[in-house]
C-alpha cells in the first residue's frame, strides 16, 4: 500500500505478466517472516521463480504468492491479495488470503475456515473471525464466479452455458473466497496457472467444505509439476457441484 501511495511503475516478466516493486517487497518480508517462524522449511515464491531461484521442495513447503491480481493493483483496484499456503505431501493443507485495500481476511486450516475484516491502515483484526462454510444444498440455478479477465474466454462461457449458469466475476484470490463463505458454487479457470495463484484459496475452500479438482476430475496436488503450473481446474462447493462440473467437463 505504501508503493501504492508513493507511486511505482509497472514492469512485464519474461512470460509477460506485470510485476511491480510492491510484489518484489512483499515476497522479501514474507520469506524472511516464515524463515523466523519455520527454519529449514523451503518457500515456494513467485518472484523467486521468476528470477530463476527455485527451491528444493521437500514433503512440506511454503507456498507464497504475495501480490495476486497484479494488474487490478497496477489499475488502482482494490481486490488484490497475499496468499500464503502451508503444504504437505502435495495438498494445501492451510492458507490464508488478505486483501490489503479492503481488509478482508479469509484463513483455512483442516476442520475450519474463517474470515473477518481488519483495518486497512493497521492490518489489526476488527473483532473476532466468524466461521465460514460452503453451500451444501445444491441452487436453482449454478452459481460461477469467473475472473473478470480470463474468465470472459470461450471455453469459461461454455462451461457456463452446458451448466445453464448464471455468472460473476471477481478478481485474484478472492474467487475461491466467495465459493468458501457460501456465496457461489462453482470457480472454473481454463489454461495454466501457477501453483502459487491457487494453493492458499485452494486450503481455505477445503476447510470450508469444497474443493479443487484437475480438468480431468481428478483432485489437484502440488509441487509435483516441474514449472509449478496448473493447467486448468475447477473449484467447487460440494459434491454435487463437482459431479456437475464433471458432467459439464465431459470426464
Amino acid at each position: 500500500m505504501n508503493v501504492r501511495a508513493a507511486g511505482f511503475e509497472t514492469e512485464s516478466k519474461r512470460d509477460g505478466s506485470p510485476v511491480t516493486v510492491a510484489d518484489q517487497r512483499a515476497e522479501a518480508i514474507i520469506e524472511d517472516g516464515l524463515a523466523r517462524i519455520a527454519p529449514g522449511i523451503p518457500m515456494l515464491g513467485e518472484e523467486a521463480v521468476a528470477s530463476g531461484r527455485a527451491p528444493k521442495l521437500g514433503a512440506r513447503f511454503f507456498c507464497v504468492d504475495p501480490l495476486d491480481g497484479t494488474r487490478g493493483f497496477a489499475e488502482g483496484g482494490d481486490e488484490f491479495t497475499v496468499n500464503i499456503a502451508w503444504i504437505e505431501d502435495g495438498e494445501a493443507n492451510m492458507g490464508v488470503i488478505y486483501a490489503p485495500a479492503t481488509g478482508a481476511l479469509y484463513a483455512g486450516e483442516p476442520g475450519r475456515a474463517l474470515a473477518g475484516r481488519c483495518n486497512p491502515k493497521s492490518a489489526q483484526a476488527r473483532g473476532s473471525l466468524r466461521r465460514i462454510r460452503t453451500r451444501v444444498r445444491s441452487p436453482e440455478q449454478w452459481r460461477i464466479v469467473a475472473s473478470d479477465y480470463s474468465g470472459r474466454n470461450a471455453k469459461t462461457a461454455s462451461f457456463v452455458a452446458e451448466l445453464n449458469g448464471v455468472t460473476t466475476h471477481a478478481s485474484s484470490s478472492i474467487k475461491f473466497c466467495r465459493v468458501a463463505e457460501g456465496a457461489a458454487d462453482l470457480y472454473p479457470r481454463f489454461g495454466n496457472v501457477s501453483e502459487w495463484d491457487a494453493a492458499a484459496g485452494h486450503a481455505i475452500l477445503s476447510a470450508a467444505g469444497g474443493g479443487v479438482m484437475r480438468l480431468d476430475g481428478e483432485p489437484l496436488r502440488y509441487g509435483g509439476d516441474k514449472d509449478f503450473l496448473i493447467r486448468g481446474f475447477v473449484a467447487y462447493a460440494n459434491v454435487a457441484a463437482a459431479n456437475a462440473a464433471r458432467r459439464a467437463l465431459n470426464v
